[in-house]
């Protein structure tokens, strides 16, 4: 059997492989051996990048528009521009069309929001029935109404298009529909 500590030379042999029918070479090194080969391939290493740095400064020297002649360096500076137009102007196009689709897209989302709270029984106070209307901005969508009594609470939902509903609404839900067309969100209290 080998061991490495007992023989310093590299010692390169055939061994079959148990899953494979094909040989395979192993490789054995001395410490010192892998020592030098991996200051070597540390050594090409930082040659390459030196090089390839270097590449980059004669690159960027050329492309300098200071460097150039006069007339060179207007058109140099002028094409660059054009470029930079371009790109700018292909951005704005594809922003446009971003915001075209989020605006198509908005126009199916709850936008107005009205709610009413009021009392349902002249024997209950504090207000906790309400009328809630949820439209988007074509003034589609449901108002919700939620009449609470001592014993049981009732909800009833109706479907709302273009700010009226084929159902039967209370002055509650007219009420919670118009809040919720005519602007910001905010809760009213019916009297």
């Amino acid at each position: 059997m080998y061991t490495p500590a007992a023989s310093p030379t590299v010692r390169i042999g055939i061994v079959r492989n148990e899953v494979s029918r094909f040989p395979t070479i192993a490789m054995r090194f001395t410490d010192t051996a892998l020592s030098v080969l991996v200051l070597i391939s540390l050594g090409l290493s930082v040659l390459a990048v030196l090089l390839l740095l270097l590449r980059m400064l004669r690159d960027r020297r050329v492309r300098d528009p200071a460097d150039l002649p006069p007339g060179e360096r207007l058109e140099a500076l002028v094409t660059a521009h054009a470029r930079s137009i371009r790109r700018l102007e292909a951005a704005v196009r594809q922003l446009a069309m971003g915001e075209r689709r989020l605006g198509e897209f908005l126009e199916g989302a709850v936008q107005h929001v009205g709610v009413v709270r009021f009392d349902a029984f002249e024997d209950m106070g504090g207000r906790l029935s309400f009328s809630a209307a949820l439209l988007d901005g074509r003034g589609d969508g449901v108002v919700i109404t939620s009449i609470n009594g001592r014993q049981d609470t009732r909800c009833y939902a109706k479907r709302v298009e273009n700010g009226t509903s084929i159902h039967n609404l209370s002055d509650e839900e007219e009420q919670a529909i118009r809040e919720a067309m005519g602007g910001p969100s905010r809760i009213v209290e019916a009297s």
